[in-house]
């Protein structure tokens, strides 16, 4: 038998161990960035629930090695300067 030692309720203690990890292997599809339509504005930022995207003077990038391809940045998109693509292994 195994025991594990837990924390009483299992209270994590501890955040943040995603950064230790590298989430994006198994997404199906990844974004794509049109940064001559980017404005910049930050809606897909803000809505990525990985905050994994960054936005500078050249347009929006993403974190690959943490994003997961849910698309929800390119539906946020006002410009649909962010369409999806099916990943290539």
């Amino acid at each position: 038998m195994i025991i594990m030692e837990t924390t009483i309720g299992g209270i994590i203690y501890e955040p943040g161990s995603s950064a230790k990890t590298k989430t994006g292997d198994w997404r199906t599809f990844k974004p794509i960035f049109d940064n001559e339509k980017c404005k910049r504005c930050g809606i897909c930022q803000k809505f990525c629930p990985e905050g994994i995207i960054s936005i500078n003077e050249q347009g929006a990038k993403a974190n690959m090695d943490y994003c997961k391809g849910c698309g929800i940045c390119a539906e946020e998109c006002p410009f649909k300067a962010i369409t999806m693509e099916v990943e290539k292994k």
